[in-house]
């Protein structure tokens, strides 16, 4: 198996005549741990105690954007308006215990792999996460010593709009020193995948919630993958091949 068609779809899109890969800019929720059922729960509970009872499935759909812009499109869409920014700081706050008090998550089975093969091939690993939390952010020196390092991370402090739009992973690729044609973005969200596509980067799908994977191709994937395992056993490949179809346009 080769991705070549892939691989030649994208750069014939893009007017671009290589990849040559130096960042990947890497989501952290859903990708690197297996935290979004807590998250969809947490979001679920916490919207429910204020009159608004959605299905926690739901949040798989929201998930990339940042707090303060959740809030908002669920009060547009059920009770008319933007929250407040008290009320987006109280709900946001409330949504952030809930998540803590649950169980601690495990990082996702096969991320390590995948960003031991990145080290090994000398691409930047940049973390872009739609998220402002601590308890996870906080591990990450801890389970992935050395991947992260603090000055390669864009969090939803860091932008000014969120995923689905590419500011994300704009500023990342800024902090790494790389042009579209040199990153790689690793999502497992709708959101963050329309959101990779958008910046101009090669855009891999993981698909490791609930959702179909068309609704990731449909996003704008490159490719889609149905677990991290499955990705990180392909990444070698893909890098190969990668390399292998510099200038067949």
């Amino acid at each position: 198996m080769t991705y070549t068609d892939r691989i030649l779809s994208f750069l014939s899109r893009h007017n671009y005549t290589k990849i040559t890969p130096r960042a990947a800019l890497i989501d952290m929720d859903g990708t690197l741990y297996n935290s979004m059922p807590h998250h969809a729960r947490a979001w679920h509970i916490m919207m429910a105690e204020n009159g608004v009872d959605l299905p926690a499935e739901e949040f798989f759909l929201h998930e990339g954007r940042t707090g303060a812009a959740t809030i908002n499109l669920l009060f547009q869409r059920t009770l008319g308006r933007e929250a407040s920014p008290s009320e987006v700081e109280r709900l946001y706050r409330r949504k952030t215990e809930l998540f803590a008090a649950m169980p601690p998550v495990a990082p996702m089975p096969g991320a390590a792999r995948m960003l031991s093969i990145l080290e090994e091939r000398g691409i930047k690993r940049v973390l872009v996460t739609g998220s402002g939390q601590n308890s996870l952010i906080n591990r990450l020196d801890t389970d992935f010593p050395g991947a992260f390092m603090p000055h390669m991370r864009v969090t939803a402090r860091d932008v000014t709009r969120g995923k689905p739009a590419p500011e994300p992973f704009l500023a990342a690729m800024a902090k790494a020193g790389v042009t579209p044609s040199e990153s790689i973005v690793i999502e497992n969200a709708p959101l963050g995948v329309e959101a990779g596509a958008a910046s101009g980067a090669f855009t891999i799908g993981v698909n490791t919630g609930p959702i179909p994977p068309s609704v990731l191709t449909e996003a704008g994937a490159d490719l889609v993958f149905d677990s991290m395992p499955e990705f990180a056993e392909a990444l070698p490949l893909l890098l190969r091949d990668m390399a292998l179809t510099e200038n067949k346009l």
